[in-house]
């Protein structure tokens, strides 16, 4: 290697250094708050589980259903449409929350964001159209 070469390499190697050195310090709030977000809930199970009274016995091991002896079998079987119908609910008033932010910024962001946002609900209104068609928002 010529010494050209050389001083290229050293070059590239000092930026990339310094940049890796600016960029690690533009995240160190990232890396605080996933600490401490991570170290709140850890705590808590750890003092709830030193703190908590242990008391075993056969009214502790037993079912709970709002005060009331259990009676039966717990393994019932319930009807997929509940689980559909409940999943196809969730999907559309999530996906219709991300619409707020549009319109509250729809004077700044302009056209191709408002051509974004129609696709966004067309896609919303085939879904719906197809989820009703399947009979998934039927209740019977």
């Amino acid at each position: 290697m010529n010494s050209r070469s050389k001083r290229l390499i050293r070059s590239i190697f000092h930026i990339h250094r310094s940049s890796s050195m600016f960029l690690l310090y533009e995240y160190d709030i990232f890396w605080a708050f996933l600490i401490i977000s991570s170290a709140i809930p850890i705590l808590a199970f750890l003092i709830s589980g030193v703190l908590a009274p242990i008391r075993k016995g056969p009214k502790k091991l037993s079912s709970y259903e709002s005060g009331i002896e259990p009676m039966g079998d717990a393994w019932l079987q319930f009807r997929i449409r509940y689980y559909m119908f409940a999943l196809v609910f969730v999907v559309f008033d999530v996906e219709t929350v991300f619409l707020y932010p549009w319109a509250m910024s729809f004077d700044v962001l302009g056209v191709p964001v408002f051509i974004e946002a129609f696709i966004f609900v067309l896609i919303l209104i085939v879904g719906s159209v197809y989820a009703w068609r399947k009979g998934a928002l039927e209740w019977s």
